[in-house]
């Protein structure tokens, strides 16, 4: 059952958003990451009961670019990392 369920995913995937190694399946991919990313950095913030004020004085920059982050709008990795620090959260870039 479950590879049947696998097989519809990557159907649906395929229609919605091109199949693999498209320009848009890759479009896709980056938007679904960084709102990966984003919620991570969004629960983690709440986790530690921080605004996104107290959290955008933590890193020295503004509250609306903290909003566009946790929108999945603004994830540039050295913001993202050094976000990511500020909430005590691990970083790790490994191989695919």
């Amino acid at each position: 059952m479950k590879l049947k369920k696998l097989k519809a995913a990557k159907q649906l995937l395929d229609k919605e958003f091109g199949k693999e190694g498209t320009v848009s399946r890759k479009v896709f991919k980056e938007k679904a990451y960084s709102f990966y990313l984003s919620e991570i950095l969004k629960n983690r913030r709440l986790e530690l009961k921080l605004s996104q004020e107290q959290l955008a004085k933590k890193v020295g920059k503004k509250r609306p670019y903290i909003s566009r982050v946790e929108n999945g709008e603004d994830v540039r990795i050295s913001n993202f990392v050094q976000i990511a620090m500020a909430l005590d959260l691990n970083f790790d870039l490994r191989p695919v």
